[in-house]
């Protein structure tokens, strides 16, 4: 704001302990931190004004729409963005007339969707319960193996080491 560097501000915190004192110095940075704060407020107050100002008068609209004039390509994107996110987020049944075509399409693709979720669930659950049941035989294998292995499982077999 005022591009003060660290050398500034510590020039400016000796003048003031030399002028001030140092019994005093506490109590000078206390008000200026106070109205400091209290500049920051106004200035965040006057430029909320400002802004609700700019949406009554419409200038937010007028923005809109020199920024569609100067990159037409770029506001021709967003627009596909925007009805995009709406036919995704538009499928509630809610916002349609339930006895209308739309809200009798709404309603059929929102219960399609649910099933579809719920087999998805349901498919991937029974995955991972055979993979576990499929990692539990080899751990078993493995542990078999490595029993079959020791030299005293071999002794029981019969087999000198």
């Amino acid at each position: 704001m005022f591009d003060l560097g660290w050398t500034e501000l510590l020039l400016i915190g000796i003048v003031a302990l030399i002028v001030v004192g140092p019994k005093d110095l506490p109590v000078l940075f206390r008000n200026v931190g106070i109205w400091v704060g209290k500049a920051r407020g106004m200035a965040r107050e006057f430029s909320r004004a400002m802004n609700d100002a700019a949406d009554e008068s419409g200038v937010k609209d007028v923005a809109k729409g020199l920024k569609a004039a100067t990159n037409p390509v770029s506001s021709a994107l967003d627009g596909v963005k925007s009805a995009t996110r709406d036919m995704t987020k538009g499928l509630d049944p809610t916002k349609y007339t339930p006895d209308s075509e739309t809200g009798k399409l709404a309603a059929e693709r929102a219960e399609s969707a649910k099933k579809i979720q719920a087999a998805t669930a349901r498919a991937a659950a029974e995955r991972k319960a055979r993979e576990a049941a499929e990692a539990l035989a080899k751990a078993e294998e493995a542990e078999a193996a490595l029993k079959a292995e020791t030299p005293a499982a071999k002794r029981e077999a019969g087999d000198s080491v």
